[in-house]
């Protein structure tokens, strides 16, 4: 099944999902090391991955964001509360919004940096400001700000998945879990 039915998402959609799942988690723990490590050549290669998963994880976002809008997602489960719906929608928007808002705040703060940079050796990254430390270590500190919150965003997510599959036993996971089909 590849488009998305009324209650089941299709095997694109699940695809963008699990695999910028994985993408943004390594994402969050190669950027937690990149910054707590020591000066030294690990430090620019953990930066390395950092910087071309951010910009992997952005070109996803645009194809996932067009696949979406192609494809509506599945309805909510008729017996949710109203502000579980507005929950759910609100969380969505956010995660959307912040894979968009974090890779380009790095790319801000590489590009204010001066850093020359080329996405997986291959593909150079224009700078999409000038020069600036006070520029590069302000949008430091914003890049910082919205990982937190992504961490925070992607917890509720999950927990709220959880909370469906465990406590309410809706399909609401089991209709995002690869393999598994929902008859239309």
């Amino acid at each position: 099944m590849l488009r998305n039915t009324a209650d089941s998402w299709g095997a694109p959609a699940k695809l963008f999902h699990w695999v910028m799942a994985a993408l943004i988690l390594a994402q969050i723990a190669l950027g937690v090391m990149a910054a707590s490590w020591r000066v030294s050549p690990a430090k620019l290669e953990l930066f390395f991955w950092h910087k071309s998963n951010g910009m992997l994880i952005l070109a996803l976002v645009a194809l996932r964001l067009l696949w979406r809008l192609a494809n509506p997602p599945p309805e909510l489960p008729s017996g949710m509360a109203a502000w579980e719906r507005a929950a759910a929608r609100l969380s969505h928007l956010l995660l959307y919004a912040l894979m968009i808002a974090m890779p380009v705040t790095g790319w801000i703060v590489s590009s204010a940096s001066n850093v020359p940079f080329r996405i997986f050796w291959l593909i150079p990254l224009p700078a999409i400001v000038a020069p600036d430390e006070p520029t590069a270590d302000l949008v430091a500190l914003v890049h910082g700000g919205l990982a937190v919150l992504l961490a925070l965003v992607l917890s509720a997510h999950i927990g709220a998945a959880l909370r469906h599959h465990f406590v309410k036993r809706d399909a609401v996971l089991e209709r995002m879990l690869p393999g598994i089909r929902r008859a239309p």
